[in-house]
């Protein structure tokens, strides 16, 4: 069954915290929730279908059904880490067009900052995941994880730290624009690579912020859609999918992106040169690079001239890339992006980016979530979606 056509973004609000010391988890999602219904022009009680992961706290769906009072029918807790809200679009969309449900709500929330979570420290994941015996003598990271698929790019390709670098250039002109945005200043390539070396060859500047904060979107069937008050974002093509070691056939320089993107382009039926804006996760600048080439918006190994001489940049590029600064200068809460990135994308279907960095006429939007470890097993999840 294809969803394309069949459900609508009504809804859509990111958290304007980027610390939160005296907020909790709940609150946070709570709080996200009620902006995205209100965006929508709907309320808790039009809720019928609640998606949630592993940021949420307790026993996620059952502990946030409770606390905000809602009685849905069709619930999800599908966990890829910070892609699992673009699946859980694709989900929502599936699950309307089924009739499970009418008005679904997803909602993201964390605390990462004020409780000093990084990617800096091996996590802890116990005893009985299954690779765990065999990595976590290592001390694998996500930092390191990340630098060995940078350092493995420029080995294959030739590619450079000024290369990676403008991808941190480009997210730092659109977050001039964002008042929100955590870091605000125009950075240089000579900045980013001048930066202190965190993971060879990854500097600080090539990293993600750490932010508290959250955001929530609120899917609909398209009837619904047509009798709000707000612009109408139809979703038209998902894919989803987890990549791992491969028996230690594992490929650094590509990710599950090139089969979820192949899956959504297929669905929505459009090609990347179709696309007007994307929407693509920047937990590290490698990240970005990646995902162009496994996307089909540059060839293998060809990011590195595809990012330079600002061509991400709204404005001035072919490809306008994550302009509200993204998870490298904007907002990255509960260490998960996926849920901003669609977001983003939203507002730009809407016309309402920031007039500096909006896409004149933008119609056709993607947005890409990465999730896990680029260096051992992620998951990947890409949502096309088109104005109407």
């Amino acid at each position: 069954m294809s969803i394309k056509g069949r459900a609508f973004i009504a809804g859509a609000y990111e958290h304007p915290t980027r610390k939160a010391p005296d907020k909790t988890v709940a609150q946070l999602h709570a709080e996200c929730a009620r902006g995205a219904l209100r965006d929508a022009g709907l309320t808790l009680a039009d809720v019928d279908a609640y998606f949630c992961a592993g940021d949420a706290p307790g026993l996620g769906p059952i502990n946030m059904i409770d606390y905000m009072g809602i009685k849905p029918s069709h619930i999800d807790s599908t966990d890829t880490g910070g892609s699992s809200y673009l699946v859980h679009v694709a989900h929502a969309a599936a699950a309307i067009a089924a009739g499970k449900c009418n008005v679904a709500l997803i909602t993201l929330a964390g605390r990462p900052r004020s409780e000093g979570s990084s990617g800096t420290v091996p996590r802890n994941y116990g005893g009985q995941i299954p690779d765990s015996p065999f990595e976590a003598p290592y001390g694998l990271v996500t930092i390191n994880g990340y630098a060995m698929a940078a350092m493995r790019h420029m080995h294959e390709y030739g590619t450079t730290a000024e290369q990676l670098a403008w991808v941190k250039v480009a997210a730092s002109h659109h977050a001039q624009h964002n008042p929100n945005a955590m870091l605000r200043d125009l950075v240089t390539v000579e900045d980013v690579v001048g930066s202190p070396l965190i993971s060879d060859p990854l500097h600080r500047l090539d990293c993600c912020v750490v932010s508290d904060g959250g955001g929530a979107l609120v899917l609909v069937r398209p009837e619904i859609a047509r009798s709000l008050n707000r612009p109408l974002v139809k979703l038209i093509g998902c894919g989803e999918a987890v990549k791992g070691q491969q028996g230690g056939r594992l490929d650094l320089t590509s990710t599950a992106g090139a089969w979820s993107g192949a899956r959504a382009f297929e669905e929505a039926g459009v090609k990347p040169a179709d696309i007007q804006y994307a929407s693509i996760y920047d937990s590290f600048t490698i990240t970005v690079m990646l995902q162009l080439e496994d996307l089909g918006f540059c060839a293998r190994g060809k990011s590195g001239a595809f990012v330079s001489d600002g061509k991400l940049i709204s404005g001035v590029g072919r490809m306008p890339v994550n302009t509200d600064g993204g998870g490298l200068c904007n907002n990255h809460p509960a260490n998960r992006g996926g849920m901003t990135k669609v977001i983003e994308a939203v507002r730009q279907l809407r016309g309402e980016a920031h007039p500096a960095v909006q896409v004149r006429d933008c119609h056709l939007a993607l947005a890409h979530g990465t999730g896990g470890n680029l260096g051992s097993r992620h998951g990947s999840a890409t949502v096309i979606m088109e104005s109407e």
